[in-house]
Order: structure tokens, then sequence, then C-alpha cells
């Protein structure tokens, strides 16, 4: 696996999916999560919770500790990680070649305390995985990737899968038919990649 071949996975609406270090499944499920930016919302409980400003939400800052973060970090119910060595390499790659993106949130002590990462092709953004250290990071988190990717004229976010946080802000599912014509409108006509640190937008949360 090579920075190009995802690159050209992502284009065609397929994404890695991992069953062991050594192995890769490629997948295009037949039916897609997604949440279009315009019909994201931001439930109440968490609306009060972002007022507070607890958590400062960076981009690209530190990609490397995301990805890691994301692999090691333990959840309920699961066992290991989909996110092998192998893939954080090229990942490290893929986002210093522009095409990845990181959103991360410290806490008011400087300590990374969530955030997420994922591909961008243009007006279309597709999730990849999230974290978190301390309550409602990364929910601060995904709601300013939301708003820089806005502000940067993204439509849609493939969030692949459907989990309760995703359906929260308004996420469902789509024929992958459906998906892919979308991907096709959205993603341009040439993979170009994209700077993000210099998103025209509100305070950061």
């Amino acid at each position: 696996m090579n920075c190009d071949l995802l690159l050209d996975a992502y284009w065609h609406g397929i994404f890695p999916w991992p069953c062991s270090e050594y192995t890769i499944l490629w997948t295009s499920p037949k039916m897609r999560g997604v949440l279009p930016v315009a019909e994201f919302h931001i439930p109440k409980s968490l609306q009060r919770e972002l007022k507070k400003h607890l958590f400062d939400v960076r981009i690209d800052t530190c990609f490397d500790d995301v990805i890691d973060a994301c692999a090691f970090t333990e959840r309920k119910d699961e066992a290991g990680t989909w996110i092998t060595s192998a893939l954080r390499r090229e990942y490290k790659r893929f986002h210093r070649m522009g095409y990845v993106h990181s959103f991360e949130a410290f806490d008011a002590d400087g300590n990374l305390a969530g955030g997420l990462y994922g591909v961008l092709l243009n007006r279309i953004f597709i999730g990849e995985s999230m974290f978190f250290r301390q309550s409602g990071a990364s929910k601060a988190a995904f709601c300013r990737c939301v708003e820089v990717l806005a502000a940067h004229g993204v439509e849609l976010i493939d969030t692949q899968v459907i989990t309760n946080m995703s359906a929260s802000f308004g996420a469902y599912e789509i024929p992958i038919q459906e998906y892919l014509q979308r991907l096709k409108e959205l993603r341009g006509d040439v993979p170009a990649p994209t700077s993000l640190t210099d998103a025209p937008t509100k305070e950061n949360r």
C-alpha cells in the first residue's frame, strides 16, 4: 500500500479496512453514511457545553499524534485497532502531501484531549477516525471541523458508517450509487491538496 493507491481508492469511493497487520480489505459498502454540511446540526446539550469553551481546536498541528491516538486509545467493547502500523505510516505521508487533515482539541493545560482525521477531496471530506481522552473533546473537534470545511466550500462529509454520534449531528445512509454520483460531482476533475490552516472561520471553540 502507498499514497498513490490510497488516493486512487478514495477517488473511486473505496477505503481501506485492515483485518490484520498484514491484510487490508478495500471496501465500498452498499450503503454509505453521509452528512451534508447544510444539514449539520448540533444537539442542544452539546451547544451548552461548547459555550464553555473548554477546548482549543487546532488544525494540522500534530497529525502524527492524532492518528497514533486513534490507533491506541481504548474503546468500549473493542479489542485491538484497525489502524495498523503500515496504515499509520502511509497516512502520515498522505498528510504531508496535503490530502489528509487532523482537527485537534486541546484542554486548558495544553494537553491533547481528542481529535479526528480524514481525507479531503475538494468539496467532500471522508472522515476516517476520531478519539477522545476527555469527555466532549472529539465532539468539539468535529464541530470545529464542520465549521472549517464549510468555510472552504465543502458540501458533504462521508462518515462511511453511521454511529450514534454521527446520527446525532444529522448523518444518514444513502445507496452507494447515489454516493458515487455525489463523489464525482464534489471531488472535481483533478486531485489537488488543500491547506486548511488559514480557514476564514469564527472564533475557535
